[in-house]
């Protein structure tokens, strides 16, 4: 009976630990990847601002082919938006909120299993032959600690997601 005691505050106390620790983290994230592609930043830019193109490139995309969609608005650029469902995507929304053709596009994420709207932009900046093209992502995890502690490894979540979705949109905009 003594060392379940022992046991049970251990865990409370760990718990204790873990909800104070994540109040005290910020609840702020940022998430970028570069790369350059051989393309003129209008060929790349068509990729991005229309959200039905996604599938040919997005790293969630193709892990989940069936993946259930929906598309508003106009087709591209500012006011286009698609929603997804998905069993091992999660569920979401991104809305392009700012359109500069062919030079940057904003967008705001929402996801509603975590209760959370990030923001984030693709910029493209002609680099000699090539274009530059950086995506980012800001995001703040409120006010639960659980999310707190996840945020600290957003970078490492998304990231890969990030560089495999600017891989396969510099082969698909390279393709002659």
């Amino acid at each position: 009976m003594k060392a379940l005691k022992v046991l049970l505050v251990a865990v409370v106390v760990l718990l204790a630990l873990l909800a104070g620790g994540g109040l005290l983290l910020s609840p702020k994230f940022s998430v970028s990847r570069t790369t350059v592609i051989n393309a003129a930043p209008d060929k790349i830019y068509a990729l991005v601002a229309d959200p039905r193109a996604w599938k040919a490139w997005s790293a969630w995309n193709r892990r989940d082919p069936a993946m259930a969609i929906e598309y508003s608005g106009p087709a591209s650029g500012a006011g286009a938006v698609w929603a997804w469902k998905s069993k091992s995507q999660g569920d979401g929304r991104m809305t392009f909120t700012t359109a500069d053709a062919p030079r940057r596009l904003g967008y705001e994420l929402f996801f509603p299993d975590f209760g959370t709207t990030s923001s984030g932009e693709f910029r493209l900046d002609a680099n000699g032959g090539g274009t530059q093209v950086t995506w980012t992502m800001d995001g703040d995890m409120g006010a639960n600690p659980l999310n707190r502690w996840m945020g600290l490894f957003m970078d490492r979540m998304v990231g890969p997601d990030f560089e495999a979705g600017l891989t396969n949109l510099k082969a698909l905009a390279e393709k002659p």
